[in-house]
């Protein structure tokens, strides 16, 4: 295309406002579905779309009638109301000196007239266009551009509630994931039992995969804690929570139980040596001294592991028998690994 475009002002902000309503643009939504449909029924057309631009794509929210695919920005007709910021009708694209040698005008779709209005986020921050097309030339009345302005002030204020309540969604997800985490060390607390752990569990046993859990107990860090004082109990725990770091995989969900107690729960393990490999990579781990001032101190672990539902079908049953097999450990010497075969 030989035209040129001027970018809109503020296309900075612009762009970022466009990228925060893609987060949920793959997401249903009825709302901008029915107004594409009622669009193509009230003024007779092909097709009526929801369209998003970014810095180089155009992007369909949702359209109602013939289906066209996404395409780059600067072949779009949509691009010429982000440049003009206004209303664009073309009656006849094939006398348009613009888009008249368009493939979607000359194969494909064939089309013929387009009439679009700026979806304006904030004022003066255009995001997209609400537009009609059709595969024969047609005039648009005053009275039918007044309409597609109003469908895209509609279009404007369900993509305003969309972007609040995704924004909410967020936040409440980040509060949720707060009360769940232990300062501390990061990991999740025992609330995460109930809503993460307890999920993982029930999926796994669902589709007849199994769910291993470790229970593990620091040695000797009371004695830390008693000689050094809390806070360099609480850097050792924090160390601590830097080495089990290194050794556990991202799927596994690590839970501070409380003091210097951790769990670790594994989803859908390969058998009894993947929680056998995983319970001696950590016992490697510890057997190094941490450093308190200069001061090296040593803190190993005692662990005791089970996996569901050989050991139970529930959380509880399941806790219990590696609660057991760490009492087992412990009574065995420490700074092991016991496995509670059922």
């Amino acid at each position: 295309m030989d035209q040129m475009i001027s970018l809109p002002d503020r296309e900075m902000e612009r762009l970022m406002a466009v990228r925060s309503l893609m987060s949920f643009k793959n997401g249903p939504s009825p709302e901008l579905e029915a107004l594409s449909e009622l669009a193509r029924g009230v003024f007779s057309v092909s097709r009526a779309s929801v369209h998003l631009m970014d810095d180089d794509w155009l992007y369909i929210v949702e359209q109602a009638g013939m289906q066209l695919a996404e395409c780059p920005r600067d072949v779009s007709i949509c691009n010429r109301v982000l440049a003009k910021q206004d209303v664009v009708v073309i009656p006849d694209l094939t006398v348009h000196p613009d888009f008249c040698a368009m493939p979607y005008v000359q194969e494909g779709p064939k089309l013929r007239a387009y009439a679009g209005a700026p979806i304006e986020l904030e004022p003066g921050l255009i995001v997209g266009a609400f537009c009609v097309v059709d595969t024969v030339p047609r005039l648009f009345s005053t009275a039918e551009i007044d309409n597609l302005q109003r469908f895209a002030v509609l279009a404007t204020a369900v993509l305003r509630l969309q972007k609040a309540n995704f924004t909410m969604s967020l936040a409440e997800r980040e509060l949720r994931n707060a009360a769940m985490t232990d300062p501390l060390t990061g990991f999740y607390n025992r609330k995460a039992l109930d809503v993460l752990v307890d999920l993982q569990l029930a999926l796994a046993l669902r589709e007849n995969e199994t769910f291993g859990a470790l229970y593990m107990d620091m040695d000797g860090f009371k004695i830390i804690n008693d000689t050094f004082g809390h806070s360099a109990g609480d850097c050792v725990l924090a160390a601590a929570a830097n080495r089990i770091r290194t050794v556990t995989r991202n799927d596994d969900i690590v839970v501070r139980m409380g003091g210097d107690e951790f769990a670790i729960f594994v989803p859908r393990p390969d058998g009894p040596e993947t929680m056998s490999v995983l319970a001696d990579r950590l016992l490697c781990a510890f057997r190094e001294p941490f450093d308190i001032d200069g001061r090296q101190v040593v803190s190993r672990l005692s662990i005791g592991g089970a996996i569901a539902p050989q050991a139970g079908a529930d959380r509880a049953t399941l806790l219990s028998n590696v609660d057991e097999a760490l009492y087992q450990a412990k009574k065995a010497g420490r700074d092991r690994y016991v496995s509670r075969a059922l």
